[in-house]
């Protein structure tokens, strides 16, 4: 900052756009309205003859094939999810397998309706680059059919002279598979219950019979066997194993293939409390106590319902951990990490109150308890209310936060502001002018008047900005740090 009167700054927008590509389908479970019609229609299947299930199956195998990587066997694996409704006890041959798990398989299209919410972090890999170039993994919130939206992903570098290339993305995309034996540390699911408000004697019960590493099957084989000494009429046992199988259910892990790439894989929603959506993904590329990294992702699960912020977690974006967030401070959305410790302990940008923005601090990344207030509405474009818009970026001058402020007609803008590097309850200085504000080539979308991020990237003295346009699709701008820094009040 300066001792003169701060000159106005805006990002320049160089591009390019993302917009959704509705090409790009998932093979998803598909499945009707109740058992017996699923009865009906596997009946249906195993009344026709061998050779007319050849032709059918051969027919959409046919049509999809193209569409998918192991399309026969992702049926049969559909199959195995419902062979419980064959009245039949002798085993399908594999073509039908595969037919049946065919009628209870659909392609879901997870960007059709919008690609938008970017958050930017450089990538694991940063071999065979040219000077000064980076590489980067850009993660986007993708929207589809019902309005659930989904991470997916695409990568591409930064040159030296802050010029954006993105890769084309693969040509399929794909799910992780569910880690079947995952583990659970005993204290810190105890912990986790203990915040949720779930706590009984019952609860002390199972707890102790679990070891202090578990897994799903050791929980589910402790409940059972508790279960079964208590009255059946017991609501409040009811509710404590409602809870303890949430809790459970919420924090799992997942694999894609080593084969794939990122831009094939795709985290869709697959728990009670995100049913409806993983929205609005904050990736920061955190630094560990032993100059480790491991990238994290506050992200909001939406149930339809209720909105919750929660935790994401992978050291190479193939393997993911889901982890649930507790506490008092865990609630409404926009919950941003920042990068590295600070004096010892971890450090979130929030937004608690739908106003304004608040910060906090914690010995453990799970739990959240007592924000305080760090910024409020200050200029007209953000009287309604503003919020983080991404993790803190280190600089020399401090922890540069991007935002974003809600002004009249609920047009979304983004600012900026500065916090001290050793005390970030400080605030350093503070953009007066919006940073970036919807033209009228971005007014328009699902959502208009509107320009959003969910995370930047500093290469070199030039800050890269990915931004959603409307909340329908994406792009890119950029602005000199020094200029940024000169224009904060």
């Amino acid at each position: 900052m300066t001792a003169t009167t701060p000159q106005t700054v805006h990002a320049k927008r160089i591009g390019p756009t993302l917009t959704p590509d509705r090409s790009r389908v998932l093979m998803r479970p598909f499945y009707p309205s109740s058992d017996d019609i699923a009865r009906n229609i596997v009946a249906r299947v195993t009344t026709l003859s061998d050779e007319r299930v050849a032709s059918l199956l051969s027919q959409v195998l046919g049509e999809f094939a193209d569409r998918h990587e192991r399309v026969e066997q992702l049926f049969r694996n559909r199959f195995l999810q419902v062979r419980r409704h064959l009245d039949d006890t002798r085993e399908p041959s594999p073509e039908r397998q595969a037919l049946i798990g065919a009628y209870f398989t659909h392609e879901y299209s997870p960007e059709s309706a919008a690609l938008f919410n970017p958050s930017i972090v450089p990538h694991p890999d940063q071999t065979g680059l040219p000077k000064g170039a980076l590489r980067f993994i850009l993660s986007l919130r993708a929207t589809g059919e019902g309005h659930i939206s989904s991470i997916t992903f695409r990568t591409g570098t930064v040159s030296a002279h802050h010029r954006i290339t993105l890769l084309p993305p693969g040509p399929f995309v794909t799910e992780p598979e569910r880690v079947p034996n995952a583990a659970y540390e005993k204290a810190l699911f105890c912990r986790k219950l203990q915040e949720a408000g779930v706590q009984n004697d019952f609860c002390q019960r199972v707890l102790g019979q679990l070891p202090e590493t578990f897994i799903l099957d050791d929980l589910y084989r402790v409940l059972t066997a508790e279960r079964r000494q208590t009255d059946p009429a017991d609501a409040t046992t009811d509710r404590a194993v409602r809870g303890i199988l949430l809790l459970a259910e919420s924090n799992y892990e997942v694999n894609f293939a080593p084969s794939t790439r990122v831009s094939q894989r795709v985290l869709f929603p697959s728990t009670a409390s995100q049913r409806n959506g993983i929205e609005d993904a904050r990736f920061v590329r955190f630094q560990n106590d032993d100059a480790s990294f491991t990238y994290y992702a506050t992200y909001t699960a939406y149930d339809g319902k209720i909105t919750l912020p929660q935790l994401l977690e992978t050291p190479d974006f193939l393997h993911f951990k889901f982890n649930t967030l507790n506490g008092p401070a865990v609630q409404n959305k926009g919950m941003a990490l920042f990068p590295r410790k600070i004096n010892g302990h971890y450090a979130m940008i929030s937004r608690q109150d739908d106003e304004n923005i608040l910060l906090m601090f914690s010995d453990n990344i799970h739990f959240w308890q007592t924000p305080a207030l760090l910024l409020s509405p200050a200029q007209p474009w953000e009287f309604f209310k503003i919020g983080n818009c991404g993790s803190p970026i280190e600089t020399e001058a401090g922890w540069l936060v991007l935002s974003h402020g809600v002004g009249p007609m609920r047009k979304y803008c983004l600012g900026a502001f500065l916090l001290d590097l050793t005390d970030p309850t400080r605030v350093l200085g503070r953009l007066r002018e919006p940073l970036l504000a919807p033209n009228e080539a971005e007014r328009e979308g699902y959502v208009p008047n509107v320009v959003y991020t969910c995370g930047a990237l500093l290469h070199g003295r030039e800050l890269v900005i990915p931004y959603a346009m409307s909340d329908y699709a994406a792009s890119f701008a950029t602005v000199s740090l020094d200029e940024l820094l000169a224009a904060m009040e």
